[in-house]
């Protein structure tokens, strides 16, 4: 499949329903040894019209990006942005500590960080 397609497939891991939704914030979801961490574009966003959840595993980033007041004297050539309401979900595994999660909005970007539990981490085996 070429590269140009895997970016618009959703994920493993995504559980939206693309087809209702008027537009969807783009993202990373990256796994370290010790967390994930889930990375939003939302520029234009303002953090109160954000909220971040968590239940069952199930990490939800859901929002409203309002569209500009519109004014006869406007007239547009390209208008290629998109407003409205947004809801992304994600299936986490149980490695994951749900008592243990920062959200961080900043410079248009949502930076959810999940600590795996300490019995899920990668560690060392010494050999005798």
């Amino acid at each position: 499949r070429p590269l140009s397609t895997l970016f618009r497939t959703p994920s493993f891991f995504e559980l939206s329903d693309t087809e209702w939704m008027p537009w969807q914030p783009l993202g990373d979801f990256e796994e370290t040894d010790d967390e994930f961490i889930l990375r939003l574009d939302l520029p234009g966003m303002k953090k109160k019209d954000i909220h971040v959840s968590i239940q069952n595993n199930v990490l939800s980033v859901q929002g409203e990006r309002k569209r500009e007041e519109e004014s006869k004297d406007k007239s547009y050539h390209v208008r290629q942005r998109m407003y409205g309401k947004f809801h992304r979900s994600f299936m986490l595994p149980s490695s994951v500590d749900e008592n243990s999660i920062d959200a961080q909005y900043k410079d248009g970007v949502l930076t959810v960080t999940i600590k795996k539990k300490e019995d899920a981490k990668a560690r060392q085996i010494e050999i005798h």
